[in-house]
């Protein structure tokens, strides 16, 4: 009798050993009161992606089709006989605002024949920054030459012979060559050289 009740108790033993294994406990999980096998994760707040940014609108050069010319002797310039200084203007003829930047070429030319110009050795004064004209506006620039001295057909200071255009092209960076003529008279020089502002939103005096 006693060799069959330690049978029984092995195999009770055994069949509670086997049940511990298959509801998946744990030492400590009894203490704890903890169901491993039913915890879950946190939940997470949705990622949110920001917008894509949207580039700024650029303005555009002005063309040469979007802009009108024209020149006049200017108020302040040298002592002399000759065109001594003009002032240029360009106003935005287009519908759009667009950008003027930088020192011009000069050139003399007769009336109505720009391709026979003839180059002048141009200074550059002042710094150069970009002026935004918007439809119907301005800018300008200053072109002071080696004035002529004397009366009658004049001379030059350095010995060469004064010159006589009828008309300049005037050409910006970008925005094509323009071809004015003086609202009062003809661009008399000397030397062949000019000194020129940059492009400026100010008329200069």
């Amino acid at each position: 009798m006693q060799k069959s009740s330690i049978r029984r108790g092995a195999t009770a033993l055994v069949a509670l050993s086997a049940a511990l294994v298959v509801t998946g406990c744990r030492p400590g999980d009894a203490e704890t009161g903890a169901d491993v096998s039913s915890s879950t994760a946190a939940p997470t707040a949705p990622v949110r992606t920001p917008p894509a940014s949207t580039p700024a609108a650029t303005t555009t050069g002005c063309t040469a089709d979007s802009l009108e010319a024209s020149a006049a002797q200017a108020a302040d310039r040298p002592q002399g006989t000759g065109t001594g200084a003009a002032v240029v203007r360009f106003t935005n003829t287009g519908a759009k605002a667009c950008v003027l930047r930088g020192h011009p070429t000069v050139a003399g030319a007769a009336n109505g024949s720009p391709e026979l110009n003839v180059p002048l050795q141009v200074t550059p004064t002042g710094t150069a920054s970009p002026v935004t004209l918007a439809p119907g506006g301005r800018a300008w620039v200053k072109l002071t030459f080696v004035q002529v001295q004397g009366e009658g057909d004049g001379y030059c200071a350095s010995g060469s012979a004064p010159v006589v255009y009828p008309t300049m092209v005037i050409g910006l960076p970008g925005a094509g060559k323009h071809q004015v003529a003086l609202d009062d008279g003809q661009f008399a020089e000397c030397d062949g050289t000019v000194t020129a502002t940059a492009v400026s939103a100010a008329r200069p005096s």
